[in-house]
C-alpha cells in the first residue's frame, strides 16, 4: 500500500509550525537569560524566594510642569529576596522596559519605551540589587539603599520601606516601598519643558509561598 504523501499546504503548515516552536524556544528563555545576566551567581548557601505575581506590583511615576500625574507600570518583572549565610537579606530585581505601560495611551506607552526615554531597544532591564540588610528593616521599615541601573548607568539610590502591617511582611502582608531618583542622572533627560526632573518608583512585593512541608 503506497503511503499518502502531504500536500503542498500540509507541509508549509508543518514548516509554519516547527518555525513558531523554534521561536518560542529561542525568545521564551532569553528573558530569564537576561533577566539574571548581570546580578551574578547568589553567594554560597544563599537561599532565593521568587515573587507572588498575584500580589507584586512595580510602577513609576512622573509629574508634568502643569502639576498633572503621569503613571505607568512594569507588568513583566524577575526577582527574589536572598537569605544570606549571615542571616542578612538582600533583594534583587530586574523590570522589562519593553513590557511598561503607560496608563491606558498607547502613545504615552510607546514613547516610553522608546529611544528617547527608556530605551528598551538597546536597555531592555532596569535593575535593582539592594545593600545587604537585616530582616528587621522589612519590619520597622527604613533605608533600603542599593545599586540601581538604567539605561547602561549604575548609581547608588536609597528607597524607603514602610513599616509593615503583620508580623511576616512580603509573606502575610504586601512589604512596600518608593524613592525618587533624577532621571537626568540616567540619560532619561528629554522632555524637560514638559516633565519634572523626578521619577518616582512604587514597590509592593509578595513573596511566593514555600512549598507545603517547609517552613520559612
Amino acid at each position: 500500500m503506497t503511503a499518502l504523501r502531504p500536500t503542498h499546504r500540509e507541509v508549509r503548515g508543518k514548516e509554519t509550525l516547527t518555525g513558531w516552536l523554534m521561536l518560542a524556544l529561542l525568545v521564551a528563555p532569553a528573558w530569564a537569560v537576561a533577566a539574571n545576566a548581570d546580578q551574578g551567581p547568589l553567594p554560597a548557601g544563599a537561599v532565593a524566594t521568587g515573587f507572588d505575581p498575584d500580589h507584586t506590583r512595580f510602577g513609576f511615576e512622573l509629574r508634568t510642569r502643569w502639576g498633572q500625574r503621569v503613571a505607568g507600570t512594569f507588568p513583566r518583572y524577575d526577582g527574589e529576596l536572598v537569605e544570606l549565610p549571615d542571616g542578612r537579606q538582600q533583594v534583587r530585581i530586574r523590570l522589562a522596559t519593553a513590557a511598561v505601560e503607560v496608563g491606558d495611551s498607547p502613545r504615552y506607552t510607546e514613547l516610553a519605551r522608546g529611544a528617547r526615554f527608556f530605551d528598551a531597544r538597546h536597555h531592555p532591564l532596569v535593575e535593582f540589587v539592594s545593600e545587604p540588610h537585616p530582616p528587621a528593616l522589612a519590619r520597622t521599615g527604613g533605608l533600603l539603599r542599593g545599586q540601581l541601573t538604567m539605561r547602561g548607568v549604575s548609581r547608588t539610590e536609597t528607597f524607603v520601606l514602610e513599616p509593615s502591617q503583620c508580623a511576616r511582611p512580603g509573606r502575610d502582608c504586601d512589604a512596600i516601598a518608593s524613592g525618587s531618583v533624577d532621571r537626568g542622572d540616567y540619560a532619561l533627560d528629554d522632555w524637560r519643558f514638559v516633565l519634572g526632573s523626578n521619577v518616582r518608583f512604587q514597590l509592593r512585593v509578595r513573596l511566593q509561598q514555600p512549598a507545603p512541608g517547609t517552613s520559612r
